[in-house]
Protein backbone atom coordinates (compact mmCIF):
# COMPACT_ATOMS: atom_id res chain seq x y z
CA UNK A 1 0.00 0.00 0.00
CA UNK A 2 2.98 2.15 0.73
CA UNK A 3 4.71 1.94 -2.32
CA UNK A 4 1.65 2.36 -4.28
CA UNK A 5 0.63 5.57 -2.63
CA UNK A 6 4.46 6.46 -3.63
CA UNK A 7 3.87 5.59 -6.79
CA UNK A 8 1.16 7.96 -6.86
CA UNK A 9 -1.36 4.63 -7.42
CA UNK A 10 -4.03 5.74 -4.65
CA UNK A 11 -7.10 3.29 -6.40
CA UNK A 12 -4.11 0.59 -6.04
CA UNK A 13 -3.13 1.70 -2.57
CA UNK A 14 -6.57 2.04 -1.44
CA UNK A 15 -6.98 -2.24 -2.58
CA UNK A 16 -3.62 -3.39 -0.77
CA UNK A 17 -4.29 -0.82 2.85
CA UNK A 18 -8.14 -2.84 2.38
CA UNK A 19 -7.04 -5.76 2.26
CA UNK A 20 -5.36 -6.08 4.83
CA UNK A 21 -6.64 -8.48 7.81
CA UNK A 22 -6.13 -9.75 11.28
CA UNK A 23 -4.79 -7.85 14.14
CA UNK A 24 -2.29 -5.33 13.60
CA UNK A 25 0.75 -5.29 15.61
CA UNK A 26 0.80 -2.22 18.23
CA UNK A 27 4.32 -1.02 16.87
CA UNK A 28 2.62 -0.42 13.58
CA UNK A 29 -0.46 0.26 14.18
CA UNK A 30 -0.39 4.02 14.37
CA UNK A 31 1.92 3.76 11.01
CA UNK A 32 -1.03 1.73 9.22
CA UNK A 33 -3.74 4.35 10.61
CA UNK A 34 -1.61 7.22 9.09
CA UNK A 35 -1.37 5.48 5.92
CA UNK A 36 -4.80 4.65 5.46
CA UNK A 37 -5.67 8.26 6.32
CA UNK A 38 -3.49 9.55 3.19
CA UNK A 39 -4.39 7.22 0.85
CA UNK A 40 -8.21 8.44 1.73
CA UNK A 41 -7.09 11.58 1.21
CA UNK A 42 -5.82 10.90 -2.05
CA UNK A 43 -8.95 9.27 -3.05
CA UNK A 44 -10.72 12.14 -1.97
CA UNK A 45 -12.82 10.42 1.35
CA UNK A 46 -12.01 13.09 3.45
CA UNK A 47 -14.50 12.35 6.04
CA UNK A 48 -13.13 8.96 6.47
CA UNK A 49 -9.68 10.57 6.35
CA UNK A 50 -10.76 12.85 9.39
CA UNK A 51 -12.56 10.37 10.94
CA UNK A 52 -9.23 8.15 11.31
CA UNK A 53 -6.47 11.50 11.90
CA UNK A 54 -8.19 12.23 15.18
CA UNK A 55 -7.93 8.69 16.29
CA UNK A 56 -3.78 9.27 15.73
CA UNK A 57 -2.79 12.95 16.49
CA UNK A 58 -1.50 12.34 19.79
CA UNK A 59 0.79 9.31 18.45
CA UNK A 60 4.02 9.42 18.62
CA UNK A 61 6.01 10.01 15.71
CA UNK A 62 3.27 11.81 14.04
CA UNK A 63 3.34 14.73 16.18
CA UNK A 64 2.04 17.81 13.67
CA UNK A 65 1.92 15.50 10.86
CA UNK A 66 -1.77 14.01 12.15
CA UNK A 67 -3.16 17.44 12.87
CA UNK A 68 -1.79 18.89 9.80
CA UNK A 69 -3.32 16.34 7.57
CA UNK A 70 -6.80 16.34 9.82
CA UNK A 71 -7.01 20.45 8.88
CA UNK A 72 -6.21 19.78 5.29
CA UNK A 73 -8.70 16.83 5.25
CA UNK A 74 -11.55 18.89 7.54
CA UNK A 75 -11.16 21.79 4.72
CA UNK A 76 -11.63 19.45 1.83
CA UNK A 77 -14.60 18.23 3.04
CA UNK A 78 -15.68 21.66 3.72
CA UNK A 79 -14.73 22.15 7.28
CA UNK A 80 -13.03 25.28 7.03
CA UNK A 81 -13.23 26.44 10.17
CA UNK A 82 -12.55 23.45 12.09
CA UNK A 83 -9.97 23.05 9.53
CA UNK A 84 -7.91 26.02 10.59
CA UNK A 85 -7.99 25.55 13.60
CA UNK A 86 -5.82 22.51 13.26
CA UNK A 87 -3.84 24.20 11.04
CA UNK A 88 -3.38 26.97 13.57
CA UNK A 89 -3.01 23.95 16.47
CA UNK A 90 -0.11 22.54 13.83
CA UNK A 91 1.50 25.59 13.44
CA UNK A 92 2.06 26.04 17.43
CA UNK A 93 3.24 22.52 18.14
CA UNK A 94 6.37 22.44 20.17
CA UNK A 95 9.35 20.12 18.50
CA UNK A 96 13.26 20.61 17.59
CA UNK A 97 13.43 17.67 15.43
CA UNK A 98 13.73 19.18 11.41
CA UNK A 99 10.38 17.25 10.55
CA UNK A 100 8.69 18.64 13.06
CA UNK A 101 9.81 22.08 12.53
CA UNK A 102 9.34 21.94 8.97
CA UNK A 103 5.40 20.61 9.07
CA UNK A 104 4.63 23.21 11.73
CA UNK A 105 6.06 26.16 8.86
CA UNK A 106 4.00 24.51 6.71
CA UNK A 107 0.81 24.49 8.38
CA UNK A 108 1.75 28.41 9.17
CA UNK A 109 2.44 29.08 5.48
CA UNK A 110 -0.91 27.23 4.41
CA UNK A 111 -3.27 28.82 6.84
CA UNK A 112 -1.12 32.70 6.09
CA UNK A 113 -2.15 32.12 2.53
CA UNK A 114 -5.65 31.50 3.21
CA UNK A 115 -6.09 34.25 5.51
CA UNK A 116 -4.30 36.55 2.88
CA UNK A 117 -6.39 35.45 0.44
CA UNK A 118 -9.86 36.73 2.37
CA UNK A 119 -7.98 39.83 2.94
CA UNK A 120 -6.95 39.14 6.64
CA UNK A 121 -4.15 40.72 6.58
CA UNK A 122 -3.43 41.16 10.50
CA UNK A 123 -4.31 37.55 10.42
CA UNK A 124 -1.88 36.26 7.85
CA UNK A 125 0.67 38.52 9.36
CA UNK A 126 0.63 36.65 12.51
CA UNK A 127 0.49 33.32 11.07
CA UNK A 128 3.27 33.82 8.66
CA UNK A 129 5.48 35.43 10.74
CA UNK A 130 5.59 32.65 12.94
CA UNK A 131 7.31 30.66 10.16
CA UNK A 132 11.37 30.33 11.10
CA UNK A 133 13.89 32.63 8.95
CA UNK A 134 16.19 29.27 8.15
CA UNK A 135 13.53 26.93 7.38
CA UNK A 136 12.12 25.40 3.67
CA UNK A 137 9.40 27.80 3.31
CA UNK A 138 10.85 31.14 4.93
CA UNK A 139 11.25 33.01 1.52
CA UNK A 140 8.22 32.54 0.58
CA UNK A 141 6.91 33.93 4.15
CA UNK A 142 9.25 36.56 4.37
CA UNK A 143 6.76 37.80 0.95
CA UNK A 144 3.84 36.90 1.83
CA UNK A 145 4.13 38.80 5.34
CA UNK A 146 5.30 41.80 3.61
CA UNK A 147 2.47 41.75 1.29
CA UNK A 148 0.20 41.23 4.27
CA UNK A 149 2.11 44.89 5.71
CA UNK A 150 1.93 46.72 2.09
CA UNK A 151 -1.90 45.80 1.69
CA UNK A 152 -2.42 47.85 4.47
CA UNK A 153 -0.29 50.42 3.75
CA UNK A 154 2.35 49.68 6.13
CA UNK A 155 5.46 49.99 3.57
CA UNK A 156 7.60 51.31 6.53
CA UNK A 157 7.04 47.53 8.34
CA UNK A 158 6.77 45.64 4.20
CA UNK A 159 10.02 46.73 4.02
CA UNK A 160 11.40 44.49 7.28
CA UNK A 161 10.86 40.97 5.91
CA UNK A 162 11.46 42.10 2.20
CA UNK A 163 15.00 43.59 2.63
CA UNK A 164 15.66 40.35 4.56
CA UNK A 165 14.27 38.52 1.60
CA UNK A 166 16.21 40.39 -1.00
CA UNK A 167 19.82 39.33 0.33
CA UNK A 168 19.53 35.73 -0.36
CA UNK A 169 19.67 33.47 -3.23
CA UNK A 170 19.03 35.37 -6.10
CA UNK A 171 17.81 31.90 -7.91
CA UNK A 172 14.41 31.39 -6.00
CA UNK A 173 11.26 33.55 -7.21
CA UNK A 174 10.36 35.37 -3.90
CA UNK A 175 13.68 36.88 -3.75
CA UNK A 176 13.65 38.00 -7.48
CA UNK A 177 10.11 39.12 -6.39
CA UNK A 178 11.59 41.11 -3.84
CA UNK A 179 13.73 42.65 -5.43
CA UNK A 180 10.91 44.41 -6.97
CA UNK A 181 8.55 45.21 -3.83
CA UNK A 182 11.32 45.89 -2.01
CA UNK A 183 11.98 49.75 -4.82
CA UNK A 184 8.32 49.46 -4.86
CA UNK A 185 8.05 50.01 -1.11
CA UNK A 186 10.25 52.95 -1.39
CA UNK A 187 8.48 54.58 -4.13
CA UNK A 188 5.09 54.36 -2.18
CA UNK A 189 7.23 55.73 0.83
CA UNK A 190 8.27 59.12 -1.99
CA UNK A 191 11.93 57.68 -2.42
CA UNK A 192 11.62 57.61 -5.53
CA UNK A 193 15.41 58.03 -6.32
CA UNK A 194 16.40 55.23 -4.34
CA UNK A 195 13.45 53.18 -5.75
CA UNK A 196 14.96 54.54 -9.39
CA UNK A 197 18.32 52.80 -8.27
CA UNK A 198 17.36 49.81 -6.75
CA UNK A 199 15.31 49.30 -10.30
CA UNK A 200 18.21 49.44 -11.93
CA UNK A 201 19.92 46.85 -9.90
CA UNK A 202 17.15 44.46 -10.08
CA UNK A 203 17.02 44.73 -13.90
CA UNK A 204 21.01 43.71 -13.98
CA UNK A 205 20.82 40.89 -12.25
CA UNK A 206 17.65 39.96 -13.89
CA UNK A 207 19.63 40.36 -16.95
CA UNK A 208 22.13 37.78 -15.80
CA UNK A 209 20.28 35.14 -14.24
CA UNK A 210 18.21 35.22 -18.04
CA UNK A 211 21.95 34.70 -19.18
CA UNK A 212 21.85 31.63 -16.68
CA UNK A 213 18.84 29.70 -17.64
CA UNK A 214 19.49 30.56 -21.39
CA UNK A 215 23.19 28.71 -20.92
CA UNK A 216 21.29 26.30 -18.29
CA UNK A 217 18.35 25.58 -21.13
CA UNK A 218 21.91 25.03 -23.47
CA UNK A 219 23.40 22.70 -21.13
CA UNK A 220 20.46 20.47 -20.80
CA UNK A 221 19.51 19.93 -24.47
CA UNK A 222 23.24 19.38 -24.99
CA UNK A 223 23.32 16.29 -22.17
CA UNK A 224 25.05 17.74 -19.27
CA UNK A 225 22.11 17.28 -17.24
CA UNK A 226 21.49 13.59 -17.21
CA UNK A 227 25.45 13.04 -17.58
CA UNK A 228 25.20 15.15 -14.10
CA UNK A 229 22.94 12.79 -12.62
CA UNK A 230 24.29 9.90 -12.70
CA UNK A 231 27.91 10.87 -10.97
CA UNK A 232 28.46 8.21 -8.41
CA UNK A 233 30.36 10.65 -6.45
CA UNK A 234 27.44 13.30 -5.99
CA UNK A 235 24.98 10.85 -4.71
CA UNK A 236 27.50 10.19 -1.55
CA UNK A 237 26.43 13.61 -0.21
CA UNK A 238 23.13 14.73 0.96
CA UNK A 239 23.25 17.79 -1.15
CA UNK A 240 23.89 16.30 -4.11
CA UNK A 241 21.27 18.08 -6.02
CA UNK A 242 23.10 21.41 -5.07
CA UNK A 243 25.83 20.15 -5.48
CA UNK A 244 25.14 19.78 -9.85
CA UNK A 245 25.93 23.22 -9.80
CA UNK A 246 29.59 23.60 -8.77
CA UNK A 247 30.21 21.12 -11.43
CA UNK A 248 31.18 22.50 -15.06
CA UNK A 249 28.90 22.87 -17.81
CA UNK A 250 25.79 21.73 -15.36
CA UNK A 251 22.80 23.77 -15.20
CA UNK A 252 21.93 26.40 -12.38
CA UNK A 253 19.86 23.66 -10.33
CA UNK A 254 18.62 25.97 -7.56
CA UNK A 255 16.31 27.10 -10.47
CA UNK A 256 15.62 23.30 -10.75
CA UNK A 257 15.23 22.21 -6.64
CA UNK A 258 11.35 22.67 -6.57
CA UNK A 259 11.24 20.42 -9.69
CA UNK A 260 13.92 17.66 -8.36
CA UNK A 261 12.09 17.43 -4.58
CA UNK A 262 8.64 17.21 -6.67
CA UNK A 263 7.19 13.68 -6.73
CA UNK A 264 7.23 12.83 -10.62
CA UNK A 265 10.26 14.23 -11.16
CA UNK A 266 11.91 11.74 -8.16
CA UNK A 267 10.05 8.70 -10.36
CA UNK A 268 11.39 9.72 -13.44
CA UNK A 269 14.79 10.03 -11.70
CA UNK A 270 14.23 7.10 -9.85
CA UNK A 271 13.84 5.12 -13.04
CA UNK A 272 16.47 6.76 -15.19
CA UNK A 273 18.87 6.05 -12.47
CA UNK A 274 17.88 2.13 -12.45
CA UNK A 275 18.33 2.48 -15.88
CA UNK A 276 21.76 3.68 -16.38
CA UNK A 277 22.37 0.62 -13.49
CA UNK A 278 21.19 -1.96 -15.63
CA UNK A 279 22.99 -0.22 -18.67
CA UNK A 280 26.56 -0.24 -16.66
CA UNK A 281 25.54 -4.23 -15.39
CA UNK A 282 25.13 -4.96 -18.90
CA UNK A 283 28.47 -3.76 -19.43
CA UNK A 284 30.32 -5.53 -17.61
CA UNK A 285 28.37 -8.66 -18.38
CA UNK A 286 29.82 -8.09 -22.04
CA UNK A 287 33.35 -7.36 -20.73
CA UNK A 288 32.80 -10.47 -18.73
CA UNK A 289 32.04 -12.56 -21.99
CA UNK A 290 35.00 -10.92 -23.52
CA UNK A 291 37.66 -12.38 -20.77
CA UNK A 292 35.09 -15.90 -20.59
CA UNK A 293 36.62 -16.33 -24.73
CA UNK A 294 40.41 -14.81 -23.66
CA UNK A 295 40.21 -17.78 -20.53
CA UNK A 296 38.94 -20.18 -23.07
CA UNK A 297 41.04 -19.43 -25.82
CA UNK A 298 44.33 -19.58 -23.33
CA UNK A 299 43.09 -23.04 -22.08
CA UNK A 300 41.99 -24.32 -25.82
CA UNK A 301 46.06 -23.16 -26.73
CA UNK A 302 47.43 -24.89 -23.62
CA UNK A 303 45.56 -28.26 -23.58
CA UNK A 304 45.28 -28.95 -27.39
CA UNK A 305 48.92 -29.60 -27.85
CA UNK A 306 49.53 -31.66 -24.88
CA UNK A 307 46.41 -33.82 -24.57
CA UNK A 308 47.60 -36.04 -27.75
CA UNK A 309 50.39 -38.03 -26.36
CA UNK A 310 48.77 -37.75 -23.04
CA UNK A 311 46.03 -39.93 -25.01
CA UNK A 312 48.27 -41.76 -26.12
CA UNK A 313 50.22 -42.46 -23.06
CA UNK A 314 46.85 -43.27 -21.43
CA UNK A 315 45.76 -45.95 -23.60
CA UNK A 316 49.12 -48.02 -23.51
CA UNK A 317 48.70 -47.96 -19.31
CA UNK A 318 45.13 -48.54 -19.37
CA UNK A 319 45.57 -51.87 -21.83
CA UNK A 320 48.68 -52.77 -19.42
CA UNK A 321 46.10 -51.98 -16.34
CA UNK A 322 43.16 -54.30 -17.74
CA UNK A 323 45.68 -57.06 -18.40
CA UNK A 324 46.95 -56.97 -14.83
CA UNK A 325 43.23 -56.74 -13.59
CA UNK A 326 42.01 -59.93 -15.54
CA UNK A 327 45.30 -61.21 -13.74
CA UNK A 328 44.09 -60.44 -10.45
CA UNK A 329 40.31 -62.16 -11.07
CA UNK A 330 42.24 -65.33 -12.12
CA UNK A 331 43.99 -65.31 -9.12
CA UNK A 332 41.19 -64.33 -6.84
CA UNK A 333 38.62 -67.08 -7.74
CA UNK A 334 41.54 -69.48 -8.08
CA UNK A 335 42.26 -69.16 -4.61
CA UNK A 336 38.28 -68.89 -3.41
CA UNK A 337 38.25 -72.35 -5.41
CA UNK A 338 41.27 -73.69 -3.57
CA UNK A 339 38.51 -73.23 0.01
CA UNK A 340 36.92 -75.98 -1.38
CA UNK A 341 39.20 -77.85 -3.26
CA UNK A 342 43.06 -77.40 -1.82
CA UNK A 343 45.47 -77.37 -4.60
CA UNK A 344 49.16 -77.16 -2.82
CA UNK A 345 50.79 -77.18 -6.25
CA UNK A 346 49.32 -74.24 -7.20
CA UNK A 347 51.01 -72.53 -4.30
CA UNK A 348 54.64 -74.38 -5.69
CA UNK A 349 57.33 -71.69 -5.41
CA UNK A 350 59.38 -70.92 -8.62
CA UNK A 351 62.23 -72.55 -7.62
CA UNK A 352 60.22 -75.39 -6.89
CA UNK A 353 58.79 -75.46 -9.85
CA UNK A 354 61.82 -76.15 -11.73
CA UNK A 355 63.45 -78.90 -9.54
CA UNK A 356 60.02 -80.24 -10.75
CA UNK A 357 60.33 -80.04 -13.87
CA UNK A 358 64.08 -80.52 -13.79
CA UNK A 359 63.24 -84.51 -12.26
CA UNK A 360 60.64 -84.93 -14.32
CA UNK A 361 63.56 -84.17 -17.29
CA UNK A 362 65.83 -86.60 -15.11
CA UNK A 363 63.06 -89.29 -15.65
CA UNK A 364 62.13 -88.98 -19.32
CA UNK A 365 65.95 -89.18 -20.09
CA UNK A 366 66.53 -92.37 -17.98
CA UNK A 367 63.80 -94.13 -19.49
CA UNK A 368 64.27 -92.80 -23.36
CA UNK A 369 65.27 -95.84 -25.68
CA UNK A 370 63.52 -98.26 -23.18
CA UNK A 371 66.19 -98.48 -20.78
CA UNK A 372 65.70 -99.70 -17.37
CA UNK A 373 65.95 -97.28 -14.78
CA UNK A 374 68.52 -98.74 -12.02
CA UNK A 375 67.05 -99.42 -8.38
CA UNK A 376 69.30 -97.07 -6.36
CA UNK A 377 68.79 -94.59 -8.96
CA UNK A 378 64.83 -94.60 -8.93
CA UNK A 379 65.11 -94.71 -5.68
CA UNK A 380 67.06 -91.41 -5.22
CA UNK A 381 64.77 -89.68 -7.53
CA UNK A 382 61.70 -90.68 -5.54
CA UNK A 383 63.16 -89.68 -2.23
CA UNK A 384 63.89 -86.16 -4.42
CA UNK A 385 60.34 -86.10 -5.35
CA UNK A 386 58.72 -86.69 -2.03
CA UNK A 387 61.35 -84.13 -0.31
CA UNK A 388 59.94 -81.86 -3.14
CA UNK A 389 56.00 -82.99 -2.11
CA UNK A 390 56.77 -82.87 1.38
CA UNK A 391 57.69 -78.99 1.26
CA UNK A 392 54.92 -77.94 -1.12
CA UNK A 393 52.21 -80.44 0.94
CA UNK A 394 53.48 -79.07 4.35
CA UNK A 395 53.79 -75.15 3.78
CA UNK A 396 50.29 -75.38 1.49
CA UNK A 397 48.25 -73.62 4.64
CA UNK A 398 50.98 -71.07 5.65
CA UNK A 399 51.44 -70.48 1.63
CA UNK A 400 47.80 -70.23 1.59
CA UNK A 401 47.32 -67.64 4.02
CA UNK A 402 50.32 -65.46 2.44
CA UNK A 403 48.63 -65.56 -0.30
CA UNK A 404 45.34 -64.43 0.50
CA UNK A 405 46.88 -61.56 2.26
CA UNK A 406 49.02 -60.87 -0.52
CA UNK A 407 45.92 -60.62 -2.51
CA UNK A 408 43.79 -58.27 0.03
CA UNK A 409 47.25 -56.02 -0.56
CA UNK A 410 46.80 -55.79 -3.89
CA UNK A 411 43.40 -55.08 -4.02
CA UNK A 412 44.39 -52.21 -2.28
CA UNK A 413 46.89 -51.22 -4.73
CA UNK A 414 44.06 -52.03 -7.64
CA UNK A 415 41.47 -49.75 -5.55
CA UNK A 416 43.75 -47.14 -5.60
CA UNK A 417 44.36 -47.62 -9.37
CA UNK A 418 40.63 -47.46 -9.99
CA UNK A 419 40.56 -43.86 -8.09
CA UNK A 420 43.79 -42.74 -9.91
CA UNK A 421 41.90 -43.87 -12.78
CA UNK A 422 38.71 -42.34 -12.39
CA UNK A 423 40.05 -38.72 -11.30
CA UNK A 424 42.37 -39.10 -14.65
CA UNK A 425 39.39 -39.56 -16.44
CA UNK A 426 37.53 -36.87 -14.70
CA UNK A 427 40.20 -34.49 -15.12
CA UNK A 428 41.08 -35.50 -18.80
CA UNK A 429 36.98 -34.57 -19.60
CA UNK A 430 37.26 -31.27 -17.54
CA UNK A 431 40.36 -30.46 -19.61
CA UNK A 432 38.38 -30.63 -22.63
CA UNK A 433 35.29 -29.43 -21.23
CA UNK A 434 36.99 -26.35 -20.20
CA UNK A 435 37.31 -24.94 -23.42
CA UNK A 436 34.88 -26.73 -25.65
CA UNK A 437 31.27 -26.20 -26.14
CA UNK A 438 31.10 -22.52 -25.00
CA UNK A 439 31.21 -21.00 -28.55
CA UNK A 440 27.32 -21.26 -28.99
CA UNK A 441 26.56 -20.26 -25.41
CA UNK A 442 28.36 -17.69 -25.33
CA UNK A 443 26.73 -16.31 -28.34
CA UNK A 444 23.66 -16.35 -27.55
CA UNK A 445 24.27 -14.64 -24.23
CA UNK A 446 26.36 -11.63 -26.42
CA UNK A 447 22.72 -11.54 -28.28
CA UNK A 448 20.83 -11.75 -25.81
CA UNK A 449 22.95 -8.97 -23.64
CA UNK A 450 22.87 -6.94 -27.59
CA UNK A 451 18.87 -6.70 -27.36
CA UNK A 452 18.81 -5.90 -23.78
CA UNK A 453 21.57 -2.96 -23.92
CA UNK A 454 19.82 -1.81 -27.20
CA UNK A 455 16.50 -1.72 -25.43
CA UNK A 456 17.67 -0.08 -22.32
CA UNK A 457 19.07 2.48 -24.64
CA UNK A 458 16.32 3.41 -26.03
CA UNK A 459 14.29 3.20 -22.58
CA UNK A 460 16.94 5.35 -21.63
CA UNK A 461 16.53 7.87 -24.14
CA UNK A 462 12.72 8.15 -23.52
CA UNK A 463 13.44 9.14 -20.05
CA UNK A 464 16.09 11.14 -20.64
CA UNK A 465 14.10 12.95 -22.78
CA UNK A 466 10.96 13.54 -20.05
CA UNK A 467 13.77 14.76 -17.47
CA UNK A 468 15.30 16.75 -19.86
CA UNK A 469 11.96 18.22 -20.97
CA UNK A 470 10.58 18.67 -17.26
CA UNK A 471 13.92 20.38 -16.64
CA UNK A 472 13.46 22.47 -19.71
CA UNK A 473 9.87 23.38 -18.89
CA UNK A 474 10.73 24.54 -15.59
CA UNK A 475 13.70 27.01 -16.66
CA UNK A 476 11.23 28.30 -19.31
CA UNK A 477 8.87 29.29 -16.76
CA UNK A 478 11.30 30.93 -15.33
CA UNK A 479 12.78 32.34 -18.31
CA UNK A 480 8.99 33.74 -18.80
CA UNK A 481 8.77 34.84 -15.01
CA UNK A 482 11.82 36.82 -15.61
CA UNK A 483 10.95 38.40 -19.30
CA UNK A 484 8.07 39.79 -16.92
CA UNK A 485 9.89 41.43 -13.67
CA UNK A 486 12.57 42.71 -16.69
CA UNK A 487 9.21 44.47 -18.31
CA UNK A 488 7.88 45.59 -14.57
CA UNK A 489 11.39 46.82 -13.67
CA UNK A 490 11.86 49.01 -16.50
CA UNK A 491 8.87 50.88 -16.60
CA UNK A 492 9.05 51.29 -12.92
CA UNK A 493 12.53 52.49 -12.99
CA UNK A 494 11.80 54.88 -15.83
CA UNK A 495 8.46 55.65 -13.64
CA UNK A 496 11.08 56.39 -10.77
CA UNK A 497 12.97 58.35 -12.42
CA UNK A 498 10.12 60.74 -13.72
CA UNK A 499 8.88 60.98 -10.08
CA UNK A 500 12.18 61.58 -8.97
CA UNK A 501 12.72 64.33 -11.79
CA UNK A 502 9.42 65.55 -11.22
CA UNK A 503 10.01 66.00 -7.45
CA UNK A 504 13.58 67.76 -7.74
CA UNK A 505 11.67 70.01 -10.43
CA UNK A 506 8.68 70.93 -7.86
CA UNK A 507 11.76 70.90 -4.86
CA UNK A 508 13.64 73.72 -7.25
CA UNK A 509 10.35 75.59 -8.21
CA UNK A 510 9.61 76.27 -4.25
CA UNK A 511 12.84 77.22 -3.40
Amino acid sequence: ARLYFQKDQPVNAQDAVESIRGAVPSEIRDDLDFLRAQIHMANGRFAEAARILRDVQDAKGLKGFATYNLGIALIKDGKELEGRQYLDRTGQIVGNDELTLAIKDKANLVLGFKLFKEKDFEGAKLVLDRVRMNGPFSNRALLASGWADASQERFERALVPWSALVTREVTDAPVQEAMLTVPYAYGKLKVNSKAAVMYGGALEKFDTEVDKLEASTRSILEGHFLRALVREELKQDADWVVKLRELPQTPETYYLLDLMASHDFQESLKNYLDLEQLRRRLEVWERDLDAFEEIIGQRRAYYQPLLPAIDREFRRLDSQMRLRLEQRDRIGKRLKAMLVVPRPDYLATAGERVIGERIALLERKLTAGGAAVPGEVEARIKRLRGVLHWHIYTQYDSRFTEAYKHLRDLNREVDLLKRQYTAFVRTRQAATQSYEGYDDVIRRQRSLIGKAREEVGERMARQGQMLETMAVNELTARRELLAEFQTKARFAMADSYDRAARAKTRESVDK
